[in-house]
C-alpha cells in the first residue's frame, strides 16, 4: 500500500485527508490494503480517515479479545484527540465497532458495517485451520469472495503464513472464542447510533440472514445490498460500496 504507516507509541496506523474522523477497523486476517478503495475516496470528500493496525497478534493471551480491541480503539481516539468518529468495520472489526459504540456511546456518531460478526460466525469457530496444506487455506481464501480470483495468491500466502505461525494461530482461535462468547444480539435495540449497514447478497461467512437481523435488531440502522459480492464488499466492489456509503452519509447529514 503507498500510504505510509504512522507509527505514535503503540499505535500503527494510517491517516489521510482533513475533516471529519472516519475510522476503519479492519478484520481478523484483513490487511489495511483490503481499505484501499475507501482510504483513495473519502478524503478527497471531507473526510479524515485514519486506519489503525489492530495488535490482534500483540496482545497477552487473556487480553486477546473483542472487548480489549475496542478498548484498544478508544485509546486510539483518546490519544488522537477525536470527537465524534464514524466507525467503519469488516468482519471482526464491525464486532469491534459495535462493542465500541456499546461501549462509549457518546463518542461514536455514525457507525457502518460490512460482513460483521457479533451475532453469527461460520468462518472462525468451525475447528482448528489444517497447517501445512495450502490448497485448503486457498479454498478457505477464495470462499470469502462471490469472485474466487480475489483471493490474490499474496492473500493466500498471507493466511497461510498466519495459521501456520504457532502464536499467531493461538491468538486467532483466543479472538474467534471471545467473538463467540461476546454475542451482541441483547445489546442491539438499546444501541441508537445510526448504523448503515452494507452486506454482501453471497456472503458466505457472514450469510444475508446476518444483516437482515442486525438490521432488525438496531433501532436505527438501513441495509444496502451488494450482488455478486461476499464477505469483503470494500474489496469485491468499492466504487458500489463507496457510493452506498457517500449517499447514506449525505442523507444523514455526516
Amino acid at each position: 500500500m503507498e500510504e505510509k504507516i504512522i507509527t505514535e507509541g503503540k499505535y500503527r496506523y494510517i491517516e489521510k485527508g482533513e475533516g471529519t474522523p472516519m475510522i476503519i477497523l479492519h478484520g481478523l486476517m484483513g490487511g489495511l490494503s483490503n481499505f484501499h478503495g475507501v482510504t483513495d475516496h473519502f478524503p478527497k470528500n471531507g473526510y479524515k480517515i485514519l486506519l489503525p493496525e489492530l495488535p490482534i497478534y500483540g496482545m497477552p493471551m487473556l487480553k486477546t479479545t473483542v472487548k480489549q480491541f475496542a478498548k484498544f480503539v478508544e485509546g486510539f481516539i483518546e490519544d488522537k484527540g477525536l470527537k465524534d468518529v464514524i466507525l467503519l468495520g469488516n468482519s471482526l472489526g464491525g464486532h469491534i465497532g459495535l462493542l465500541h459504540t456499546k461501549m462509549y456511546p457518546k463518542k461514536v456518531k455514525a457507525l457502518v458495517i460490512t460482513g460483521s460478526s457479533g451475532l453469527y460466525e461460520s468462518a472462525m469457530g468451525d475447528g482448528y485451520p489444517r497447517r501445512g496444506d495450502y490448497d485448503f487455506i486457498q479454498k478457505k481464501a477464495e470462499n470469502v469472495f462471490y469472485d474466487p480470483k480475489v483471493a490474490t495468491k499474496e492473500i493466500v500466502d498471507e493466511v497461510f503464513a498466519t495459521v501456520n505461525d504457532r502464536n499467531k494461530i493461538l491468538k486467532t482461535l483466543a479472538i474467534a472464542k471471545s467473538a463467540i462468547r461476546h454475542n451482541m444480539a441483547d445489546d442491539l435495540p438499546s444501541m441508537h447510533t445510526p448504523t448503515c449497514i452494507i452486506w454482501g447478497k453471497n456472503d458466505n461467512v457472514t450469510p444475508p440472514d446476518v444483516a437482515e437481523l442486525f438490521n432488525e435488531l438496531l433501532p436505527d440502522s438501513e441495509l444496502f445490498w451488494i450482488d455478486k459480492c461476499g464477505h469483503a464488499p470494500m474489496m469485491e466492489h468499492p466504487n458500489e460500496f463507496n457510493s452506498i456509503l457517500d449517499a447514506w452519509l449525505e442523507k444523514r447529514g455526516f
